[in-house]
């Protein structure tokens, strides 16, 4: 490259782009409201102060499905700010149309590769908090590679975490939640705040889906790590990893 900067490290994607069947109101408020609350990808940092018009805590969220749990947490905590992630259009149309119908002013959306989002629009200790809710466990042994949760990816996440910043996952299978807890465990910035997995924080409420599958004797595992306060220095000494 005539540049001399060295091109990026490709990465295995943890999703499959299936587009599915977007609905007419999915595609009218998908339409209107991303040109009001949408972020398009581009390889440069986000001004995140200009892209929600004031100062406040940034809550990450990544890939939010259908939207119903977001909207309902921006609703709840109008004093911070959220920015979900997503690839899907039915789920970002469908968050649109929340967003539209409930007055958030809080919400706003990137449709775009969560790895790369991370990489190259948010800046290093920019989040005060990120929430990864019943990510694809690609159950087949196989297919774990694919799998979000894997020690460069959350060490991508720390490194965006504040100190004292929060990473929350939750899952309902059992072994990508051993894995998650591991992976979790193993990255030095990071530290649990339960002895393993966590009771559901209040600030997730229960979907039905969720609450099903409770019913039918289901497990869902909770895992809330925190960036370490001591870690500005550990992290320094690993910045340009991630730049």
């Amino acid at each position: 490259m005539g540049s001399g900067t060295a091109p990026r490290a490709r990465h295995i994607r943890s999703f499959v782009r299936r587009q599915g069947r977007v609905s007419n109101a999915q595609q009218r408020y998908h339409q209107e409201m991303m040109a009001k609350i949408g972020v398009p990808y581009a390889a440069a940092r986000l001004d995140l102060d200009m892209l929600f018009g004031r100062v406040a805590p940034r809550i990450l969220e990544i890939g939010f499905g259908m939207g119903e749990t977001s909207a309902a947490i921006a609703a709840l905590h109008p004093g911070n700010d959220y920015l979900g992630i997503e690839v899907h259009t039915p789920g970002v149309g469908s968050l649109c149309k929340l967003v539209a119908e409930r007055g958030l002013h809080n919400q706003r959306i990137v449709q775009h590769d969560a790895v790369e989002v991370l990489r190259d629009m948010l800046p290093p200790a920019s989040l005060a908090g990120v929430h990864i809710f019943f990510p694809d466990p690609w159950p087949k042994l196989r297919h774990h590679k694919r799998r979000l949760l894997q020690a460069p990816f959350v060490a991508l996440l720390a490194s965006r975490l504040q100190p004292g910043g929060y990473l929350h996952c939750a899952t309902d299978w059992e072994d990508y939640a051993q894995q998650m807890l591991a992976v979790l465990s193993a990255e030095t910035l990071l530290e649990n705040t339960a002895s393993g997995y966590a009771p559901r924080p209040e600030h997730r409420p229960q979907t039905r889906f969720e609450q099903r599958g409770r019913r039918l004797g289901h497990g869902v595992w909770d895992l809330v790590f925190r960036r370490r306060l001591d870690s500005l220095q550990a992290e320094n000494d690993r910045q340009d990893e991630f730049a």
